[in-house]
């Protein structure tokens, strides 16, 4: 599969576009040194006009573990630390983390990101780690590829861990997206929505060029909308 760096991928993006929003969806945090990943989405953020999503997660390739050095059956645990480390990136002036993977003290990391107190992050994976993580930590959760009876055993998966998690109040209600893999009519749209699904993403065909691209998203703003 040809899979273009998301980070170089939206900053490009992000200087070619003005309103639309721009994720990560995932980026695979535990694979990554934290006070990169703080830098980079901080920087996307402030070059975007505090238009970025960050979507992170922990993968399931054991071998791209392997090849990178960075332990495969802790990543969970490590996600936890890192998400707690980068908050604090963008939220301190000075700041200053004691963690199990992770510490750090006496740096400074600016600019912070333009979106306070930082952009949203969504949990994304279908494992109960990743629900807890998603009530406990994350402003939204995501699934990939999800039909309608995968996406509510999900949302049923996470309604289950809000009853036994803590969610902080700061962080709001859980908004879930879910990209799809078949063509969406407003019949389906509405579906989802019923499962409790707040945004949809599309996915053009494959091998699209720039003029079918734009068709796609005129036929699914008049399917789904009536306009765009």
């Amino acid at each position: 599969m040809r899979m273009l760096d998301p980070v170089v991928s939206l900053a490009f993006i992000a200087g070619n576009t003005r309103t639309i929003r721009l994720a990560t969806g995932i980026l695979l945090v535990p694979q990554i040194n934290p006070l990169v990943i703080a830098k980079q989405i901080a920087s996307l953020d402030v070059l975007s006009g505090g238009r970025l999503i960050f979507g992170t997660g922990v993968g399931w390739s054991e071998h791209e573990y392997e090849v990178l050095g960075v332990p495969y059956h802790d990543r969970g645990a490590r996600e936890d630390d890192y998400l707690k480390a980068i908050k604090a990136v963008w939220t301190q002036s000075k700041p200053v983390y004691k963690g199990k993977f992770v510490s750090f003290s006496d740096l400074q990391s600016n600019p912070h990101p333009l979106q306070q107190p930082y952009p949203p992050i969504v949990i994304g994976g279908n494992s109960p780690g990743t629900f807890r993580r998603a009530v406990e930590m994350g402003n939204g959760w995501y699934g990939y590829g999800l039909n309608l009876d995968d996406a509510g055993r999900a949302i049923a998966g996470l309604r289950e861990a809000t009853k036994k998690y803590r969610r902080p109040a700061e962080l709001g209600e859980l908004e879930i997206t879910i990209t799809v893999q078949i063509p969406v009519e407003r019949s389906v749209a509405e579906q989802y929505s019923k499962l409790g699904v707040h945004r949809l993403n599309l996915i053009p065909p494959s091998n699209s060029d720039v003029s079918q691209v734009e068709r796609f998203i005129q036929d699914a703003g008049n399917s789904l909308v009536g306009h765009v």
